[in-house]
């Protein structure tokens, strides 16, 4: 029998992508009692504004907002998120190291290279973490997740499954507030689709989603195994 340390284990390419995505899911799944981690890929050293020290504590904070037991971040090359065995490993070790439930990480279609480039990363990874004979230098204990799905960033997709985000919907806004640097516009900064009504696009898309749902706002996901209905998405 597979043993499970999490229950989730989020992965971003960025500080900011997992928020962006599936915010409202953590804050509802942290709000039962589910222990939850994120990882991020890289410290997002090539972003326009901000820099890495200042990401580092707004991603805290808002893992803090979202009642996120652990965040960590690999340390990888900002747009360098290729398919190589070395970051296969480095991932493996991850996920061998908290034992989650469930995998979450950017959806393949996305018009950041970095964000599809993650989710291969991730899907190569999970597999690689449960195999017996894969040799990582860290834990070498195999890991089998018990499913891999994808949560949306830049992307308005056709949905596998809705999540009703109703009434975490504030604390996802606050958890995307955080990141000060990133959404709001400065004189010392510079001008990106970020800082140009970023967050009440995404508040937009997931109105749309609950829409679809019957609630007031909910956040879609993509899977290749899509969960059972008369189970929750935790499997209990």
């Amino acid at each position: 029998m597979i043993s499970y340390d999490y229950d989730i284990l989020c992965f971003g390419a960025h500080a900011d992508d997992v928020e962006i995505g599936m915010a409202g899911t953590i804050a509802k799944f942290s709000a039962e009692g589910k222990k939850i981690a994120i990882c991020d890929l890289t410290y997002a050293n090539l972003s326009s504004n901000g820099t890495v020290e200042l990401r580092k504590e707004e991603a805290a904070k808002a893992a803090e907002i979202l009642g996120v037991s652990e965040r960590t971040s690999l340390g990888l090359p900002d747009r360098g998120l290729f398919l190589l065995e070395e970051y296969i490993m480095k991932v493996a070790e991850v996920i061998r190291k908290y034992k989650p439930k469930l995998v979450f990480a950017p959806y393949f279609q996305d018009r950041h290279p970095d964000h599809g480039n993650c989710a291969r990363i991730v899907e190569e990874a999970v597999f690689s973490a449960g195999i017996k004979k894969f040799q990582t230098t860290g834990n070498n204990e195999p890991h089998r997740a018990k499913n891999v799905h994808f949560y949306m960033i830049n992307g308005f997709h056709h949905p596998d499954f809705l999540i009703d985000i109703s009434e975490y919907m504030d604390k996802k806004i606050a958890s995307l507030n955080a990141y000060e640097s990133q959404f709001v516009k400065n004189d010392e900064g510079v001008d990106t689709p970020l800082t140009n009504g970023y967050v009440e696009t995404v508040e937009s898309r997931e109105r749309l989603f609950g829409k679809q749902a019957g609630v007031q706002y909910a956040e879609g996901f993509k899977t290749k195994n899509p969960p059972l209905l008369n189970r929750d998405l935790l499997g209990e």
